[in-house]
């Protein structure tokens, strides 16, 4: 893996699936006796040797949803089809979201720098947040560390037990970081650091005198009507109608059930839980124009080359919180999100007339094979 922890909340050294969601009207099964690209998908990823995955595919104002395998190892629950999951990075773009709302209400500006709002938090070791704007953080050009390369709950299971309950303030999570040099200086190159959306989460709270968590409630999960999209705080389980998680620490290993997490350890750059029918309809109102005013979508999709992912497929780039997938003649905006124990994918077409949401309880530490089956699903749903 690129980084020891990016599988916490964000894309990871196997070769990453991008994609995104949006929303319909009629949630329907998949139709029976044929068996659509979604199904045929989870099918796939059974084989490849999931404990269970789910998705929810959404075109024109029709949705399916389906779900293979088990909620649990012990194989007594089927793989719920609508249970909550920790996102991971899909949190990003939601924070994304916010901070560009404050732009639009002229309360900081993209230019603005991170010293500016935060006097005195990156400083040391080459780091200078006088140097450092508010896009560079919301666009992974801010050459920071990725502080999650240096935690230690996913080094081995013995970690993970000792250190799955451990508390983190924003500020320890950066401070983990700044005992790092920079990787570049400040907007020359591209790499993917969740040490950027937790620098955002505090400004927001700067700029507003509240959490970046309650800004993302009350600026688009409720107006939105997203009752399943949360941010736990310290509180490590998730309802019991969820499926467990599971990691593979090394090739070869067992499964080991991580379900419980601290998500003060991901934070604004991937502490959210939610379902992939709230994912969905997040993504088809970010694309439809219902939660930016068209000055912040343009920025929010004003992208720049993803130099570190080009191996996942030439020609991504990155926006403000978001990728932009090429395929074919066209592509789609996307983010994944990863946290221990479950991996999703999401794809979203420039419209926001399709879209998919993907998920699986288990991370295996040979993902590759996953990872590509689940961009071909995308491709399969959101370019025809």
């Amino acid at each position: 893996m690129r980084d020891k922890l990016e599988s916490m909340h964000g894309p990871t050294s196997t070769r990453r699936t991008i994609l995104k969601a949006a929303a319909a009207t009629v949630l329907v099964p998949a139709p029976a006796g044929r068996r659509d690209e979604l199904q045929e998908a989870l099918d796939d990823l059974l084989r490849m040797g999931v404990v269970g995955a789910q998705g929810q595919v959404s075109a024109g104002h029709r949705e399916s949803v389906a779900g293979v395998g088990h909620a649990a190892l012990d194989g007594r629950a089927p793989m719920p089809v609508a249970g909550r999951f920790r996102i991971g990075s899909n949190t990003k773009t939601f924070v994304s979201v916010v901070v560009l709302q404050l732009v639009g209400e002229g309360r900081l500006a993209l230019e603005d720098s991170v010293e500016r709002w935060l006097p005195g938090v990156v400083t040391g070791n080459g780091n200078d947040g006088r140097r450092i704007t508010v896009r560079q953080l919301l666009q992974h050009t801010s050459g920071l560390y990725n502080y999650t390369a240096d935690m230690a709950a996913l080094g081995s299971p013995e970690e993970y037990r000792e250190h799955r309950l451990d508390h983190y303030d924003p500020a320890d999570l950066v401070a983990m970081a700044l005992r790092h040099p920079p990787n570049f200086a400040p907007g020359t190159h591209w790499d993917y650091s969740n040490t950027n959306y937790v620098l955002a989460g505090m400004i927001v709270r700067r700029v507003t005198g509240r959490s970046w968590a309650e800004q993302v409630r009350d600026r688009v999960t409720r107006p939105l009507g997203l009752r399943d999209t949360y941010f736990p705080y310290d509180h490590p389980a998730l309802p019991a109608s969820s499926a467990r998680g599971y990691q593979q620490f090394a090739p070869g290993w067992p499964l080991v059930d991580v379900t419980e997490l601290n998500p003060t350890a991901a934070d604004a750059a991937g502490g959210l839980v939610s379902t992939t029918a709230d994912l969905v309809r997040f993504w088809r109102a970010l694309q439809r124009g219902e939660l930016l005013a068209p000055v912040q979508a343009a920025e929010l999709h004003r992208t720049v080359l993803a130099e570190t992912y080009q191996d996942v497929r030439a020609g991504m780039r990155y926006g403000l919180g978001i990728f932009w997938v090429p395929s074919g003649s066209g592509g789609f905006w996307a983010h994944p999100g990863d946290v221990p124990g479950v991996s999703t994918f999401n794809g979203v077409t420039d419209s926001g007339d399709r879209a998919l949401v993907l998920y699986r309880n288990t991370a295996l530490a040979d993902r590759g094979a996953m990872d590509a089956r689940a961009l071909r699903l995308a491709e399969d749903v959101l370019m025809r």
